[in-house]
């Protein structure tokens, strides 16, 4: 029997099991899918690292995986993110990305300093703002939702924690955190259909047989925990609500060929439409790298030709039909589809930011859960979840 069994090998079930490692349990990660690393996944294309998922050191200054990378040689690109600016000012003049810039910034000030009665996000919004719209579609590459649909006080609470240090790994984040799990007891296409903790132990039930440990720390996505794709015995009601609280929004990359790439500059950034919430988001040679990366947020988003063709007519308007036509596409996510999440990254409903703290409570002391929607305020982030995972552990040891 283990100390502990950790059920997903995401960044928080890593860092639970590194926790537990540096704790000296005994310990087992179970992972339905054949991979480590969860939404951080770095899939190669001619020697270049492309991030399907998670991308950016988010806050880098104070992240722990930034500190992770650095400590076993991981390169780390300082470079500033470049989502305030746009490639020669295309089809958005510098009049407009100024004015642009103060409506987010006094939404982001309103939204904090007098949160909506409703903790709509959306009632923030000036009335018939002219870059609501563009407000909106930030929503959708941070939240992967509407503002209508989001928390005011979660919103204003990733803000508020957040810092303009948005950094990179050169080899990519899944790279990371695959390294990371070298020398755990991972298993992966293990799936928990079951966590049973009726008995003097908690049997963890899978295709292949049961898995027994004193403890468990379930780290998968709320998708999951809210749609009772794995059972408890006893039930975890409460813990499930929270889940359904905190669902998982709609995030997709797409990567496409750069046609001749050298008379671009490095990290040249466009916004498709910025008068219009449903846009892409643009980056021509990240990391210097031959392609563009396609970022798309909102439940608007159409399936994956959809999407490919909104990025060729967007990018078509704005740098010619001809360079539309010479893309030719590389890789694509799809975390709605993904079988074991079913989505991006968590928003919280509105009235709902407590139940990130409510799901962070230990069921009792043999059974907690982790990921990037418990942090109250790292929500969203690699780091959250990793910093959740660690925090599970601790909270269970010290609950004996």
């Amino acid at each position: 029997m283990f100390d502990l069994a950790i059920v997903g090998a995401g960044a928080a079930g890593i860092a639970a099991a590194t926790e537990a490692r540096a704790r000296g349990l005994s310990c087992v990660v179970l992972e339905a899918s054949p991979r480590v690393g969860g939404r951080a996944e770095t899939t190669r294309w001619r020697g270049h690292a492309l991030d399907l998922g998670a991308g950016w050191l988010h806050s880098a200054e104070r992240n722990p995986m930034r500190v992770a990378a650095e400590r076993i040689g991981q390169p780390v690109d300082r470079s500033p993110s470049p989502w305030r600016e746009q490639f020669r000012d295309l089809g958005f003049g510098k009049d407009e990305q100024a004015a642009a810039n103060a409506a987010a910034a006094a939404f982001e000030a309103r939204i904090a300093a007098v949160p909506p009665a409703s903790d709509v996000a959306a009632d923030a919004l000036e009335p018939g703002g002219p870059w609501n719209g563009f407000l909106d579609a930030l929503s959708g590459y941070l939240n992967g939702a509407a503002l209508k649909q989001v928390s005011a006080r979660d919103y204003a609470a990733w803000e508020e924690a957040a810092s303009d240090n948005n950094w990179r790994l050169t080899r990519g984040y899944g790279t990371l955190v695959e390294t990371l799990a070298e020398d755990l007891d991972v298993r992966t296409g293990v799936a928990v259909r079951a966590v049973d903790r009726s008995g003097t132990a908690v049997n963890l039930l899978t295709d292949t047989g049961a898995v027994a440990a004193a403890r468990a720390v379930v780290a998968v996505p709320t998708t999951m925990l809210a749609s009772e794709a794995i059972r408890f015995a006893p039930d975890v009601d409460a813990h499930r609500h929270a889940a359904a609280q905190l669902p998982l929004g709609h995030v997709e990359k797409h990567f496409f060929t750069l046609p001749d790439p050298a008379t671009f500059p490095k990290d040249a950034h466009l916004l498709g439409n910025p008068h219009h919430s449903e846009t892409g988001s643009y980056m021509l040679r990240p990391l210097g790298m031959p392609v563009i990366e396609c970022f798309f947020g909102g439940d608007w988003l159409p399936d994956a030709a959809g999407l490919d063709a909104l990025a060729r007519e967007q990018l078509g308007a704005l740098l010619g039909s001809g360079f539309a036509r010479a893309m030719e596409p590389v890789a694509a996510s799809d975390w709605r589809g993904h079988a074991f999440i079913r989505g991006s990254y968590s928003f919280a409903r509105p009235g709902a930011q407590e139940q990130r703290r409510r799901l962070a409570e230990p069921v009792d002391e043999r059974l907690a859960f982790a990921g990037e929607a418990l942090s109250t305020s790292d929500y969203a982030t690699v780091h959250g979840a990793w910093q959740s995972g660690r925090e599970a552990v601790r909270r269970l040891m010290e609950a004996e």
